[in-house]
């Protein structure tokens, strides 16, 4: 009980610190991809971040590395290639054009995606009637954020592809639950991150972007941010991500999908200049208020089936 209580609370620790630093990691990106290419830049951080975990966490007392089976090694890749080959990197493209908060605000609907793939019924009992409906409210934000009428929208393509990183990355979260992950999670989230690295580098090599960086450019703002990307999104981030997958539920993993864009815009306003259209405003609400009515569905639905369950007293 007591283990289990200490796991729950590291559990949140770990969330906290997701909730802030990948809110900052939009921000971060914005400004590394005005000097470097966007999918190089992804996939050296990540290939850094994973070096540097392997050589911190790897060699050293309990966290020592053992061999993986091929279970936990195929997994661990596929889980890297979803979530970062797949989110990161198209996230990391989009922003070369979209504002990081707006694109925030996109990738806030990964708990949305959850319910429509319908995988989270796999590992709960189902969002709910309240979680269908802030799912409906959820992407009502995310067709406002698109529409040619609205002030500042954003452009189709772009919105896609956004949706697209959302899907990838709530397919390789859902997946990461189930899949057989070596139980040292140091090891889990440095194998992901290098293989992840490397598959954005392969990308990017491949689509020439090699020809693209503007290395003088690599000072002040751009190399600060990138830095913060290595260290703090990748190695705090990433690993604080994944650890708390492991202990807590998904649907309360998943509330950092509505703090992290709160940080973003807040971020993007004071760092960047970036202000909110009264369209943006509204599709900000929406997405917010449809992934808190998503997150708080299962808990509500938990909570009137276990009711059902137990026998009324008759005091007669």
């Amino acid at each position: 009980m007591a283990i289990a209580a200490s796991q729950a609370l590291r559990g949140w620790l770990a969330l906290l610190v997701v909730y802030v630093v990948w809110g900052s990691t939009f921000t971060g990106i914005q400004v590394a991809v005005r000097a470097m290419p966007p999918l190089l830049m992804a996939g050296t951080r990540y290939l850094l971040a994973g070096v540097v975990l392997y050589l911190v966490a790897g060699r050293s007392g309990r966290w020592r590395w053992r061999r993986l089976s091929w279970p936990e090694l195929y997994s661990s890749a596929a889980v890297g290639l979803l979530l970062l080959l797949g989110a990161n990197g198209l996230l990391s493209w989009s922003e070369q054009k979209v504002p990081s908060g707006l694109a925030a605000l996109i990738i806030a609907t990964v708990p949305l995606w959850m319910a429509v793939l319908g995988l989270a019924g796999r590992h709960s009992i189902g969002p709910g009637q309240l979680g269908w409906l802030g799912v409906m409210v959820g992407l009502a934000g995310v067709g406002v954020l698109a529409s040619p009428t609205t002030a500042g929208h954003m452009a189709p393509v772009y919105t896609a592809v956004l949706l697209a990183a959302a899907l990838f990355w709530a397919s390789g979260s859902l997946y990461a639950r189930r899949a057989p992950l070596p139980d040292n999670i140091f090891i889990a989230s440095a194998v992901e991150m290098s293989v992840g690295g490397l598959g954005l580098v392969v990308a990017g090599l491949a689509s020439g972007e090699s020809t693209q960086v503007q290395w003088t450019h690599m000072v002040g703002g751009p190399l600060i941010a990138f830095a913060w990307l290595v260290l703090g999104g990748s190695l705090l981030g990433y690993t604080c991500y994944a650890y708390a997958l492991k202990v807590l539920p998904t649907s309360t993993v998943a509330t950092y999908a509505y703090v992290n864009p709160v940080v973003a815009l807040v971020l993007g306003f004071f760092i960047l200049g970036q202000g909110l259209t009264r369209g943006s405003a509204l599709a900000a609400a929406l997405i917010t208020a449809g992934v808190v009515l998503m997150v708080s569905g299962p808990h509500l639905a938990r909570r009137r089936r276990l009711r059902a369950r137990v026998p009324s007293a008759d005091i007669g």
